[in-house]
């Protein structure tokens, strides 16, 4: 073949190749041009279908009833944690979305508040279930507030909480059962109010309480009139009683606070303010002074050894340290031995305090001197608690050794919703309302309580800010205060139809064979006001 045939056979074979190639891109370019306007056609419907879905959702009101509306205020309350009148506010500015016609005014949703505490206290046999009896761990604690009365209060956590769950116990774990605000509260005094809400709901598991000496004695007058209660140790006041007796009568601890007092004094109002050093409180001081001694070693290491420029920052940082470099071994040695317990604390509050967790604390305690008085301390205390776990029966899943609950519930309850007069008894009112979760079917028993059946519970009691505004104002009545005497506020379920005998069966002990809880029982809220 000649050489102009095979060009010629070439080129028409390029040609059908070219043709080929051609017919499928322009295929291509046709199908890519459909399918980019199917797609945004696709896109302005997906669009237009959400534009109509919001209409629609504008045009049918969120708030059906008021159900729904008190259950939304309770949560912005409760779960979001903003005022009362933040509430109101809130709820006014969504008012057009949410179809109301007027916003509750901020008295509306304090009542609310209020009443839930009430229908969670007439409700606790339905919140626990009917076989309180080897099901709940009470923990117990008192407070103050501004005034005489101190506010006692009983929160029901479930014994085996550490089977499934991990981590500390929170307030949604909790249910408080019973609230009582006196001027007084006496191991006699305490031992009579546990002993109504016994009554009211039978004998508890156990008990977990701090170290107070009244709750001590309330538990020895109980065991006098045949109440054998186990008892349980926080294990955060345990930790600090041990610091606290080790370092109270250490020779460099009071030079060590001094030093931390003047450098506070020393950095603030400087270009150093960023180094002053954490506020503890003086009263259960050694509950939070390894922050202290954590930010007095962080100190240190920003003064290493050597001479400083003059006027330097650093020669500024050494005159505000007083005596806290001559603190080192101290500091050194309290760091040191504060973590181990704190390790061993976080591990017993997140799992229980079990043969593995006791097991795993006295590993780490090793490391501190076999003749340390905190090491040994610590450890007489974890058998003793565990031998409590094996009479309970939860020595395998964890026996919860935390009251942090309690003391965040009144931490919350304070700071929260109470503005600037921190009245004991419109805090006690509340606290029942912050434990656990709110749900509608809560919201639908606020709304079954009545403006009569409030004012007969809570109307009579004294209030801190009636008197401001009453006395204050009008020199010359302070004797008025005598005759506005100070009423007692007590919260306590009564059954309706638990047996009169307030003395239950034998405990068990097996958790596994446990039965469910029975149908529930009824109960009734009393609310007495006793004259202090």
């Amino acid at each position: 073949m000649s050489q102009k045939s095979k060009l010629i056979i070439s080129k028409e074979n390029w040609k059908k190749k070219a043709m080929n190639r051609g017919d499928e891109a322009r295929y291509l370019r046709r199908e890519n041009k459909r399918i980019k306007q199917e797609r945004n056609r696709l896109k302005q419907q997906v669009q237009q279908a959400k534009k109509n879905k919001e209409l629609e959702q504008m045009k049918t009101p969120a708030v059906q009833g008021k159900v729904d509306l008190v259950f939304i205020a309770l949560q912005l309350f409760l779960g979001a944690r903003i005022g009362f009148r933040a509430v109101s506010r809130v709820l006014g500015v969504l008012q057009n979305r949410l179809g109301l016609q007027k916003a509750p005014c901020t008295q509306t949703i304090i009542n609310w508040v209020q009443r839930l505490s009430l229908t969670r206290i007439r409700n606790a046999d339905d919140l626990l279930g009917s076989s309180l009896l080897n099901d709940y761990i009470w923990i117990i604690d008192a407070s103050i507030a501004l005034g005489s009365g101190k506010i006692l209060t009983v929160l029901a956590l479930k014994a085996d909480r550490h089977r499934l769950n991990t981590g500390p116990p929170t307030l949604q774990d909790v249910h408080c059962i019973a609230v009582r605000v006196s001027a007084s509260l006496t191991g006699e005094a305490i031992a009579e109010f546990l002993l109504k809400v016994i009554q009211a709901l039978g004998r508890p598991l156990a008990l977990l309480k701090d170290g107070g000496t009244d709750l001590a004695k309330s538990l020895k007058i109980l065991d006098q009139r045949g109440y054998n209660i186990p008892s349980i140790a926080d294990v955060s006041h345990v930790v600090a009683n041990l610091l606290k007796h080790a370092y109270a009568d250490h020779p460099m601890f009071d030079t060590f606070l001094s030093s931390c007092g003047k450098a506070s004094a020393k950095l603030k109002q400087t270009v150093l303010a960023c180094l002053a050093p954490p506020k503890v409180s003086t009263k259960a001081r050694f509950m939070n002074l390894h922050r202290l001694v954590t930010w007095a070693e962080n100190l240190l290491k920003h003064s290493p050894a050597g001479r400083a420029t003059k006027d330097s920052l650093l020669a500024k940082l050494r005159e505000s340290m007083d005596n806290l470099p001559a603190c080192k071994l101290f500091i050194q040695r309290f760091q040191r031995e504060a973590s181990i317990l704190l390790e061993c604390q976080s591990i017993l509050k997140n799992r229980g305090l079990s043969n593995q967790t006791v097991k795993e604390c006295e590993s780490r305690l090793e490391d501190l001197s076999p003749y340390s008085q905190i090491r040994t301390g610590f450890v007489n205390w974890m058998r003793n608690q565990l031998e409590t776990a094996e009479k309970l029966g939860l020595s395998e899943i964890g026996l919860p050794i935390s009251s942090d609950s309690i003391e965040s519930l009144f931490g919350i309850a304070k700071a929260h919703g109470t503005g600037e007069v921190k009245d004991a008894n419109r805090i006690a009112g509340r606290i029942p309302a912050m434990c656990g979760q709110v749900t509608k079917e809560d919201a639908r028993k606020v709304l079954q309580v009545n403006c009569a059946q409030q004012q007969e519970l809570m109307g009579n009691l004294s209030s801190l800010i009636r008197q401001r505004r009453q006395i204050l104002p009008n020199p010359g009545c302070l004797e008025d205060l005598n005759k506005d005497t100070n009423h007692d506020i007590e919260l306590i379920p009564r059954s309706k139809n638990r047996s009169k005998n307030i003395e239950n069966k034998a405990i068990s002990d097996d958790y596994t064979k446990r039965p469910g809880p029975t149908s529930g029982q009824g109960s009734q809220l009393t609310c007495c006001a006793d004259t202090s």
